[in-house]
């Protein structure tokens, strides 16, 4: 089980990601932990990632907050579709731990949950079970690998087979920005887009078109990860697709409350589990 370290300056605070094997690439991206060692607080930025995540708090209490809202989380909690900017604090003696499910994935563990919008709840209330209470007491003293191996041995009993609707989709969503697959699927097998558009949302939890926004805005922030010392925005706005800076700018609003010139000062400080 491969596994990365990155450090944010500081031997009190450090963050990795773990891949998983490939048995649950498909469903899985990896695994991130974090831990704050420390004696201050450490505030990050988790950007939109347009995929859901189960979270887990080992340690002290960590406090996440997005628009007008905070959550206090000191268990566990399955969170998303992540469509925009969320702050999250780790205190002294945070131990954060996020499973970053793929693509359907949440459907085939959860179901239909995503059609509603923004989840933010206990697992268990949608397996309607204790399970994960359980988990959650087996994974709180184990090191990072061991609570990978543990959580994927865990799942493998929840994980249901890919739904073929799902399959056209998939097959068709290559590239947002440059076909609709939700016309193309239509196209292909006789269905209305609305139905289409409704199938789209069960299993991903957000619409194609929202996607396609969001895909576009990646472009960009693409583009400005190592930024020469002047920067062509006229350039930025023409490879990217937007009608003009004003429209670039946000985007970045929207999905970090940050304009481009702030993210390139401050991206150290976002952290895209999606990436």
């Amino acid at each position: 089980m491969h596994k990365t370290a990155m450090h944010d300056g500081s031997e009190d605070y450090c963050e990795r990601r773990i891949q998983v094997p490939d048995e649950f690439l498909e469903v899985i991206t990896y695994c991130y932990a974090a831990q704050n060692s420390g004696h201050k607080d450490i505030a990050k930025i988790l950007a939109p990632s347009f995929q859901t995540i189960l979270v887990f708090s080992f340690g002290t209490p960590i406090i996440f907050k997005s628009g007008g809202d905070s959550l206090t989380l000191d268990q566990c909690l399955v969170l998303g579709p992540i469509k925009q900017p969320i702050a999250y604090t780790l205190s002294p003696a945070a131990d954060l731990f996020v499973v970053n499910f793929k693509d359907d994935a949440f459907y085939r563990f959860f179901g239909p949950a995503l059609m509603s919008g923004l989840v933010t709840v206990h697992p268990d209330q949608l397996l309607q079970q204790n399970c994960f209470s359980q988990l959650w007491l087996r994974l709180r003293y184990e090191p990072a690998d061991n609570r990978t191996a543990l959580l994927l041995d865990f799942c493998r009993p929840y994980l249901k087979c890919r739904d073929a609707l799902f399959e056209g989709i998939s097959e068709a969503a290559s590239d947002y920005r440059a076909v609709s697959p939700i016309k193309a699927v239509a196209q292909k097998t006789g269905q209305s887009e609305r139905n289409v558009q409704l199938n789209h949302k069960k299993f991903l939890g957000y619409t194609a078109k929202e996607r396609a926004r969001y895909d576009r805005f990646l472009e960009a922030v693409r583009l400005l990860q190592n930024p020469p010392h002047k920067i062509d925005w006229h350039q930025i706005v023409e490879a990217c697709g937007y009608y003009d800076q004003s429209q670039l700018i946000h985007d970045f609003n929207h999905y970090l409350n940050l304009t481009p010139s702030r993210y390139i000062k401050f991206q150290s400080a976002v952290c895209r589990i999606g990436d």
